[in-house]
């Protein structure tokens, strides 16, 4: 008896030193490394934290890295198909070299508005796009989460009412062919630049505007270098939420459910804030100096459609997937 005794006692020790995993240290924490190209400060990142890492539980250690200090805009994907990070919020031209069809969904003025941005996603009209997207890139998407409607955001007085009116202004717009394009189409001469960049090159002139979500252009102070908003509403945008292929297959039936239903509800977060700032923005902007006001958007659509649809990225958009959403 007073051998067991010794022999608990023992084992407690070592339990208790490290040197004998004890139930608790039985199964570790799934580690899940992700990286944004947003600021750590801003509502995007915030819900993530709040939302998505809260949802997951003690089961998982949810590592985010923001302000791409980890990886820079438009290189978390290549990241992600070489096993050094999990998870992302990717943009669609991301996946333009891989998978041509998927430029369907950067296509400006695709989406009449958010809620049919949210029937195309939610319903199962993508099904076969996504798949193709997941088995040529080995990721796993998880959710859309709707981060706004970019518009169009410039310096100086130039009054903007149709696609003519941008000809030769220098409109940075995120790097990748996918990208310049938009601009392109616009009207623009688009310029490529990251999006840590934008204020300073705003300040100096060395663009004369940018395009994002009224909510981007606060958080990041847009306001402040540049003199009024056009609202165009070409890009009713949601990021494609991410894991790798790799991490995924790694994680039990269960750890994958559990993951799956924090991506939705991070998604349905991160919508409903979105939608709440865009209702609130447009007076911030206005009470700030700048002037902001709606284009003739009829000129806009039908100018930037034109484009596409006589664009290269047309040529492999998926056959009667365009009419399959506009029937939505």
């Amino acid at each position: 008896m007073k051998h067991l005794t010794l022999t608990s006692a023992l084992c407690g020790a070592l339990v208790a030193s490290g040197l004998i995993a004890g139930p608790a240290g039985a199964q570790d924490k799934v580690e899940l490394i992700y990286s944004d190209t947003v600021q750590e400060t801003d509502r995007r990142s915030t819900i993530l934290r709040e939302v998505f890492s809260t949802c997951l539980g003690d089961g998982f250690e949810f590592k985010p890295y923001f302000g791409a200090t980890l990886f820079k805009q438009g290189t978390e994907l290549t990241a992600m198909q070489r096993g050094n990070l999990d998870m992302g919020a990717l943009a669609i031209f991301d996946f333009y070299n891989q998978v041509p069809e998927a430029s369907i969904l950067g296509t400006a003025y695709l989406f009449r508005d958010y809620d049919h941005m949210r029937a195309v996603y939610d319903g199962d009209v993508l099904d076969d796009l996504v798949g193709k997207m997941e088995e040529a890139t080995n990721i796993k998407v998880l959710a859309w989460p709707y981060i706004g409607t970019r518009h169009v955001n410039i310096r100086g007085d130039k009054k903007v009412m149709t696609p003519a009116d941008l000809d030769g202004v220098k409109l940075r717009m995120p790097g990748g062919e996918g990208w310049q394009f938009v601009g392109e189409a616009l009207g623009a001469n688009p310029t490529p630049l990251a999006f840590t960049e934008v204020y300073t090159a705003l300040q100096t002139g060395a663009v004369d505007g940018q395009d994002n979500p009224l909510p981007a252009d606060k958080q990041m102070k847009f306001y402040e270098v540049t003199d009024q908003i056009i609202l165009t509403g070409h890009l009713i945008s949601a990021n494609v939420f991410s894991i790798s292929k790799q991490k995924w297959d790694s994680l039990t039936e269960e750890q994958q459910a559990k993951v799956q239903e924090c991506s939705i509800e991070f998604q349905n977060a991160l919508d409903a804030s979105t939608i709440e700032q865009e209702a609130e923005l447009v007076e911030f902007f206005k009470s700030e100096g700048l002037s902001v006001y709606e284009p003739d958007k009829t000129a806009f659509r039908d100018h930037v459609l034109e484009v596409f649809q006589n664009s290269k990225f047309s040529k492999d958009w998926p056959e009667g997937l365009l009419d399959k959403i506009n029937g939505l």
